[in-house]
């Protein structure tokens, strides 16, 4: 993880340490272009964290703490969102927050300011005065704009009507990061003020990225009065959910601009051109794994940990395919095996990691699997459960797909696109004809450091596991 270039830096995010920087005595120097700005000592500047080696701006989700708030070490006071995921981030002082200069929604570069935070209160009025004398070093964000012009005719309406509005979208919508309403992705601070407030949170429909909860919405659904009942009334006809037609909620015609995942995901393809790949193909018949699957099913394993257990299985006796070249010059053989596995999320794609997979057994592996994906969902992966893959598998056989390429991510040897099981018309050893269940796999690998030879030995040792799979239980 990147450590910051500036000094005077007081936040950290909570899952590291590489960013912190010790407090200093004498006066910071913030440079912005061609100005430098004297930050005295008790007036310290909140700077933009790099949460990930990629990282080159964030987002401001949420501000968990207000103007003014008197802060501790170790507070989470910001909601960041990376290229990667949104992270907590604490603060690494105490004092006040004096003045926020990157509001809700607007993005800034990293190591910029974002807030200033005064070591007493007689230093707020100063620091105000000084985050309004200085340039803004962030860009709101393209999606913040429209918002708050929509927002303006709404709060000069009548409270009852606003209020009416509110409910009615609520009843209407189903959270768009929860799962069928079991989970539900809110802020700290916002689940803090929530529980405050008496507000139900399954009812309440975010404006954060990804339809994660702020402060905003639990204000809005308190004054709504979306609150938690003792006894759920009987519904009258005068009450009932109005119904919404259903709409894609895209805009033709419109053009939108990338997401901060989106943007990491475009880099990271048009990295992966400059590595030489080739693909090679193996069919794998399933029914075997089909068979265990059912009977080890009801005990939470997944299908997604089988195919990453049987895979890191099979690089174990094949490391070459579990290597990695990054320089063009040389390659490293990696000690650890980590599947990481391809997840489509809401604006974009990542690729939570199962680290040791080869050591793991299949039924800590396939809860460890359901825990990554409800994080990667609720975009709060840590830096070193989606960057530490050494393979890489993506599968689209749930949708029906029978085969696809997919391109190898920058850093790693290999990945495997896996198809569709499928029941299959094969010629059997004694010459008649019979039914299996055979799915199409595609591997795309880095010539430099990975040849023909050793996928296809790889990919027959995969076979045979797969085909006869009574280690997976191991």
């Amino acid at each position: 993880m990147s450590q910051l270039l500036h000094l005077g830096t007081s936040f950290v995010p909570s899952s590291s340490t590489a960013l912190r920087r010790n407090p200093i005595s004498s006066p910071a120097i913030h440079i912005s272009g061609n100005k430098r700005t004297a930050i005295q000592a008790k007036i310290r500047e909140i700077f933009m964290p790099a949460l990930s080696s990629t990282m080159t701006e964030g987002k401001i989700v949420s501000w968990v703490k207000s103007e003014g708030d008197k802060l501790s070490k170790g507070e989470s006071v910001v909601v960041v969102e990376s290229d990667k995921a949104d992270m907590d981030v604490e603060t690494f002082y105490d004092g006040y927050l004096a003045a926020i200069m990157v509001e809700e929604g607007g993005v800034a570069s990293v190591g910029s300011a974002i807030a200033l935070l005064a070591e007493t209160e007689d230093e707020i009025a100063d620091a105000r005065s000084r985050a309004n004398s200085s340039p803004s070093s962030s860009s709101p964000s393209p999606a913040a704009a429209p918002e708050k012009a929509v927002e303006a005719p709404e709060q000069a309406a009548p409270v009852k009507a606003a209020a009416t509005v509110t409910a009615a979208k609520m009843a209407s919508s189903t959270h768009p990061a929860s799962e069928g309403g079991k989970r539900i992705v809110v802020s700290p601070y916002a689940k803090k003020l929530a529980k405050e407030l008496n507000v139900d949170l399954g009812n309440v429909v975010g404006s954060g990225p990804m339809g994660r909860i702020v402060a905003k919405d639990v204000e809005a659904a308190a004054a709504a009065g979306v609150s938690f009942a003792a006894e759920d009334p009987k519904p009258s006809p005068s009450s009932a959910p109005v119904k919404v037609p259903a709409s894609t909620g895209v805009e033709l015609g419109t053009v939108v601009p990338f997401t901060t995942m989106q943007s990491a995901v475009s880099r990271n393809m048009v990295d992966s051109l400059a590595v030489p790949t080739f693909r090679v193909g193996y069919t794998i018949t399933t029914d075997a794994l089909d068979a265990l699957y059912k009977k080890i099913k009801s005990k939470g394993v997944t299908m997604t940990a089988l195919l990453a257990k049987a895979t890191a299985l099979a690089l174990v006796k094949h490391p070459v395919v579990n290597s990695s070249c990054r320089d063009g010059k040389s390659f490293t053989y990696n000690s650890s095996i980590n599947i990481a596995v391809a997840v489509a999320i809401d604006g974009g794609l990542i690729t939570p990691v199962l680290q040791d997979a080869d050591k793991v057994d299949i039924y800590s592996l396939s809860r460890k699997w359901k825990e990554l994906v409800d994080k990667a969902r609720a975009k709060q992966l840590q830096p070193h459960e989606y960057n530490t893959g050494t393979f890489t598998l993506s599968n689209l056989g749930m949708f029906g797909v029978d085969r696809f390429d997919a391109i190898l991510p920058p850093g790693t040897g290999a990945i495997m696109a896996v198809g569709a099981s499928e029941p299959t018309v094969v010629a059997t050893k004694d010459g008649l004809i019979g039914m299996k269940s055979q799915m199409q796999v595609n591997v795309t690998a880095d010539h430099r450091v990975i040849y023909g030879a050793d996928l296809a030995s790889f990919l027959q040792t995969l076979a045979k596991i797969i085909e006869d799979p009574k280690d997976l239980t191991f």
